[in-house]
C-alpha cells in the first residue's frame, strides 16, 4: 500500500508486478498503511468509546431510570437503528457531489458529539427520540464518506487490509467504552449524568482529531470523463444507476439477501443466555466477547480477503454465523459454548463488515465512491432491521428455538444462492 501525501491524494495506479519496486519496498514486504487510514481509525476508536459508553447504560437508564416501558424502548431502538440507514445515502451522495468527504464525515461526527450532552436535558419519550434520531443522523452522514476516504487512500490490492485495520481500531473503542461506563457508574454520585458528560468530552476529542489529522481530499480539477469524453455528472440518479453494473448489483444483492436472514445481536445474546443458563449479572459481558473476537480477527481476515478473494471471506463469515446458530440450537450447559458462539459471532463481523466495503469499492468508480458504498450499506442495514422485526415476531408466535431453526434454514439457503451471484471482479 502506498503512503498518501499530506493532502490524501491517491497515488498513480501501479501494475501489481511493479508495485513493490515503484513504492520503494522490497518484494514480499507489506508497505506502510496510508496516514488517512490510521487517522480515521483513531477517530473511530475515540468515537466508539464515546458511543459505547452511552449504549452500555442507555437501556437501563431509559427503563429503570426514566420508567420507559419495554414497548417504548422497542420503538426507540428501532428509531435508533433505522434513521441512520436512510441518511447514509444522502451522506455518500453529498460527499461525491461536492468532493468533500472529510467535511461530510466531520459534520456527522460533530452532530453525534452534540447529542451526548443533550441526553442530560431529555426526559420524555419524544425528546429522547429526537436526540437519538439526531445521533443516528450523524452516524448516517459520516459512514459512507469515511469509508470512501479509506477506499480512496488504499491501493486496490490492499483495501481488505486497510478496512481490517480501521475496523479493528473501531472495535477497540467498543471494548473500552462499556468498561469506562461501568467504572464511572460505580464511582460517580450522579452516574448517568457523569457517563453522558464524559462521553460528550470524548466525542469532541474525536472530532478534533479528525479536523487536525485526517487529510482532506480536494475536489478534482475537472469532472471525470465518460467513455464518450463527456464529463460524468455526480447526481443522485447517477449514483442509483450504479446498480445497473453487474458487480455492484450482485455484491449489494448478496449483502441484502444475507442481511434478511441474520439474527440481530441482542437476540443472539438472549439465546446464548437461555442456552447456557448464564446469570443475569454476566449478561452485559457478552457483547464484549463478540467485540474482542472482532478486534482480534478483523486485520487477519482483511489480509486473507486480499489474497484469496473478498467474496469468499464474506460468505465464509456467514457460514461461521450459521455454525454459531447451530451451536445455540444444540444448547447444553457446556462450559465452552459461550466462548465458541462469541468467537464465531465476532468472526462473522470481522469477515463481513470491512470486507464487504472493500469488495464494493472495487465495483464503484472513484467519482461515485461514497454514493456506491452507501447503496450497499443502506440495503444491508434495512435488511437487518427487517430481519430483527421478523425474528422478534417469530419468537413471539413460535418461541425462540423454532424461530432460530427457521433462521438457520433461511441463512443456509441464502448462502447457497449467493454462491451463484459471483461478481466478475472477484
Amino acid at each position: 500500500m502506498y503512503v498518501a501525501d499530506s493532502r490524501g491524494t491517491p497515488a498513480p495506479a501501479v501494475p501489481p508486478e511493479q508495485s513493490a519496486a515503484a513504492r520503494g519496498t522490497r518484494p514480499g514486504r507489506r508497505a506502510a498503511l496510508a496516514p488517512t487510514v490510521l487517522a480515521l481509525g483513531t477517530v473511530s476508536l475515540i468515537t466508539d468509546i464515546s458511543s459505547e459508553m452511552v449504549a452500555a447504560v442507555l437501556p437501563l437508564y431509559l427503563v429503570a431510570g426514566l420508567g420507559l416501558s419495554p414497548l417504548g424502548f422497542g420503538l426507540l431502538d428501532g428509531l435508533y437503528n433505522g434513521v441512520g440507514a436512510l441518511v447514509r445515502l444522502a451522506g455518500g451522495h453529498l460527499g461525491d457531489r461536492f468532493g468533500r468527504h472529510k467535511a461530510l464525515a466531520g459534520a456527522g461526527y460533530a452532530l453525534s458529539a452534540l447529542c451526548k450532552p443533550l441526553l442530560l436535558l431529555a426526559h420524555t419519550l419524544p425528546a429522547i427520540g429526537a436526540v437519538l434520531a439526531l445521533d443516528r443522523t450523524g452516524k448516517g452522514l459520516r459512514t459512507a464518506p469515511r469509508d470512501a476516504l479509506i477506499s480512496l487512500a488504499a491501493a486496490p490490492e490492499d483495501r481488505g487490509r486497510a478496512f481490517g485495520v480501521h475496523r479493528a481500531m473501531d472495535t477497540a473503542g467498543a471494548l473500552v467504552g462499556p468498561v469506562l461506563a461501568f467504572l464511572i457508574l460505580r464511582g460517580a454520585a450522579d452516574g448517568y449524568d457523569a457517563v453522558f458528560t464524559v462521553s460528550a468530552c470524548v466525542a469532541a476529542l474525536g472530532v478534533l482529531v479528525l479536523v487536525l489529522f485526517v487529510p482532506g481530499r480536494p475536489a478534482p480539477a475537472r469532472a471525470a470523463a465518460g467513455a464518450d469524453g463527456v464529463p460524468v455528472r455526480v447526481s443522485l440518479r447517477a449514483s442509483v444507476g450504479l446498480l445497473r453494473g453487474r458487480d455492484l448489483r450482485r455484491t449489494g444483492l448478496s449483502a441484502l439477501l444475507l442481511g434478511l436472514c441474520t439474527v440481530s445481536d441482542g437476540f443472539v445474546f438472549l439465546l446464548l443466555q437461555r442456552a447456557t443458563g448464564l446469570a443475569d449479572r454476566w449478561f452485559a459481558l457478552l457483547p464484549l466477547g463478540t467485540a474482542a473476537a472482532f478486534f482480534l480477527l478483523a486485520l487477519p481476515l482483511g489480509r486473507l480477503a486480499d489474497r484469496i478473494g473478498r467474496r469468499r471471506v464474506f460468505l465464509g463469515g456467514h457460514l461461521a454465523l450459521l455454525l454459531a446458530y447451530g451451536l445455540l440450537l444444540a444448547g447444553g450447559h457446556h462450559p465452552w459454548l459461550p466462548y465458541a458462539v462469541l468467537l464465531l459471532h465476532g468472526g462473522f463481523y470481522a469477515a463481513t463488515d470491512g470486507v464487504l466495503m472493500a469488495a464494493a469499492a472495487a465495483a464503484v468508480p472513484e467519482e461515485h465512491r461514497g454514493g456506491g458504498l452507501a447503496l450497499v450499506q443502506t440495503g444491508q442495514a434495512l435488511a437487518r432491521f427487517a430481519a430483527a422485526l421478523g425474528f422478534g415476531a417469530a419468537w413471539t408466535v413460535w418461541g425462540p428455538r423454532p424461530a432460530l431453526a427457521v433462521a438457520c434454514v433461511l441463512l443456509a439457503a441464502a448462502v447457497g444462492v449467493c454462491v451463484r451471484l459471483r461478481p466478475a471482479a472477484d
